[in-house]
């Protein structure tokens, strides 16, 4: 497949495993110009970012980490549906960015074999360059873009280093690349016999024609052929022999299940033939593609890559003898896990100070503007004043936020996981619950999503029904009204700790202990089994990337604003009219002598004279009183 000579707009999908800096890469790729929104059909997220080099645009889909194209979760499934062109509201994949780590190639690069058999042009970015000078790595990308048949360039995103470099890599290889020199592996003869025959069935079989479809039939392609002409010349050998190798290796029946190949389904009886076949030559089903992949993986490194008979002690390696201790690690998690809650009330207070006053002026500006009445009432109390409402709590909304965005960024939320497994397994989860449960913290919902990353369906939805106990940011500003309105504040060891804050963390203790106190239940009624082994990669830490954390925060504030705020302004301009109206003329009768007075009192004296503020004090209360009559009067007053 090579791609469309002329083209002026090219779609990328970027892919690597977790924790190779690809989410850090497609920032600097990008930059600003970045979009988030969800594939269609799934709770999936999907980030978008664009950039131009020479008058050509470059679409980018940076998709879920994953370690291999088998699919066996929704997120990889997603990924596999990205690059096979499934989703209508996406463009074909012109090209496929690979992000692997220079410290690691050996497991990146069995990804990266995966990908380059769909046929579809690609490049390589060897991304973390520091992290493998720091280990003694050394690396000849060269002759590895020689044996891989495909460009390979070395980049250190978090510095942009070698970033223009990539640009320009990808624009060439966009428009002069092929894929016929592109490395695949080669599994045992009886099992590319199997796979031969399967794939040409594949391309025949009409239940396939939508998996391999690279459009929509309705619409027209940017050369004006029909999507079935350009199907027809545009698709990739590889996507069948793809699908054959892995619906052969699918011994779990998920890439099956999701491309629609249900249990009474004659292929599902061939694919097991086949495997009975491979079986009995000796072919283990699937362990024989690890073996091949891997065999295939060190032969590419031979010459390209060399690496040290031990790794000297990094500094990463003494941080984890504190942070990953039984005891040690604890600890260090409760006093982040309390730092954190303690900076949401000493960090927001001056912003929240600022942010009223800003509120009272503009209120203020406008009462002196509009004359009395109900327009002036609506502007300050209700449109001015919700506004105020909802902007008030998002200094802590952005503390949690940057918190929860520094702790994964630079690698300690592996290292909190893999200290809450122990836990987590008595309560009959796994480690890999914790992260849902933590970015709930956030919002439930990013936390429900997160949860597609757990391959056992019962986990899965015991953490899903747990992960709206937890504390979210919705219910912060609820916690922080009442928390300042009861609880003194108290301060403790010089100053360093309030308790509010100690009151705070109270609250989102109790939130983790219902969540707990569910999951044992459940885990032991209705969702009995046993938990899956828990296996999660401790990436290297590293200094966070201001960029990234800057763009999560503000991404996330920003939701909470439209969503959340939204409900709150909604709320307040609702509550603001049961409060207004009705506006009985009588409510004012008792009040309008003392009215008059004190404004006669007002009028006749000096503005130096020191009576004038005690009067204007007392007429200013008489308001108050005037206007709490109004609301025993008004709507809501009267529903008590």
């Amino acid at each position: 497949m090579a791609v469309a000579v002329g083209k002026k707009k090219f779609t990328v999908a970027v892919i690597g495993n977790p924790n190779t800096g690809k989410s850090t890469l497609f920032s600097a790729l990008v930059g600003v110009r970045q979009r988030v929104g969800n594939y269609p059909g799934v709770t999936v997220e999907k980030r978008l970012g664009r950039f131009e080099v020479n008058g050509k645009t470059f679409e980018l889909v940076d998709l879920p980490g994953l370690y291999s194209l088998a699919p066996r979760s929704r997120d990889e499934m997603v990924a596999v549906d990205v690059l096979l062109n499934r989703f209508s509201d996406c463009d074909p994949v012109d090209l496929v960015l690979c992000i692997v780590d220079a410290s690691n190639l050996e497991r990146n690069l069995y990804l990266v074999t995966q990908v380059l058999e769909l046929g579809v042009p690609a490049v390589v970015a060897v991304n973390m360059l520091d992290v493998a000078e720091a280990k003694h790595v050394k690396l000849d990308l060269e002759n590895l873009a020689a044996k891989l048949g495909v460009p390979v360039v070395g980049v250190q995103a978090n510095v942009r280093r070698g970033i223009d470099r990539l640009r320009e890599v990808l624009e060439h290889t966009a428009e002069n690349a092929t894929v016929s020199n592109a490395y695949c592996c080669r599994f045992p003869k009886a099992f590319e016999e199997e796979v031969t025959a399967l794939a040409t069935d594949i391309a025949k079989a009409e239940q396939f024609r939508r998996i391999l479809s690279l459009r929509d039939a309705t619409r027209q392609s940017e050369t004006g052929e029909s999507d079935e002409a350009q199907r027809k010349s545009s698709v990739s050998p590889g996507v069948e022999r793809y699908l054959a190798v892995r619906l052969l290796l699918d011994v779990s029946g998920f890439l099956a299940q999701s491309l629609g190949i249900h249990a009474e389904d004659p292929w599902l009886v061939r694919l097991q033939e086949a495997r009975e076949r491979l079986k009995d030559r000796g072919i283990r089903i699937p362990g024989v593609e690890p073996e091949i992949r891997y065999a295939c993986v060190r032969e590419l490194l031979a010459d390209a890559v060399e690496i040290p008979d031990r790794y000297p002690t990094t500094l990463s390696d003494k941080i984890d003898a504190v942070l990953t201790h039984p005891v040690l690690g604890l600890a260090v998690f409760a006093v982040v896990m309390t730092t954190m809650f303690q900076a949401i009330f000493a960090g927001a207070d001056p912003l929240i100070g600022l942010i009223e006053s800003a509120v009272g002026y503009v209120g203020d500006a406008a009462a002196s503007v509009v004359p009395p009445g109900p327009l002036q009432s609506l502007l300050v109390d209700g449109v001015i004043g919700g506004v105020g409402a909802v902007i008030v709590f998002l200094p802590q909304i952005l503390i949690l936020f940057v918190f929860l965005a520094v702790l994964e960024d630079c690698g300690y939320i592996a290292r909190a996981a893999y200290l809450m497994d122990r836990f987590m397994v008595r309560l009959g989860l796994s480690g890999k619950a914790f992260i849902p449960m933590l970015s709930s913290f956030a919002c439930a919902v990013p936390g429900i999503m997160a949860t597609r990353t757990i391959e056992n369906e019962r986990d899965r939805l015991t953490t899903i029904l747990v992960a709206p106990l937890m504390t979210c940011s919705a219910r912060l500003p609820v916690y922080a009204l009442l928390i300042a309105v009861f609880v003194p504040d108290v301060r403790y060891l010089g100053g360093w700790i309030g308790l509010q804050g100690l009151v705070l963390t109270a609250l989102y203790l109790l939130g983790i202990a219902a969540a707990v106190c569910v999951a044992f239940l459940l885990r032991r009624t209705l969702l009995r089994g046993r938990s899956t082994a828990f296996v999660m990669e401790l990436p290297s830490y590293k200094l966070p990337d201001v960029g990234t954390v800057v763009w999560r925060v503000l991404e996330r504030g920003w939701v909470f604003l439209r969503s959340a705020g939204t409900l709150i302004f909604a709320t307040s301009i609702v509550v603001w009219a049961l409060l207004y109206y009705p506006r009985p003329v009588e409510v004012e009768a008792p009040f309008a002598a003392r009215r008059a007075e004190l404004t006669a009192a007002l009028e006749s004296l000096p503005r130096e004279s020191a009576d004038r503020l005690a009067v204007e004090a007392e007429l200013e209360r008489l308001e108050r009183e005037i206007d709490m009559a109004y609301q025993h009067q008004s709507w809501l007053g009267r529903m008590g």
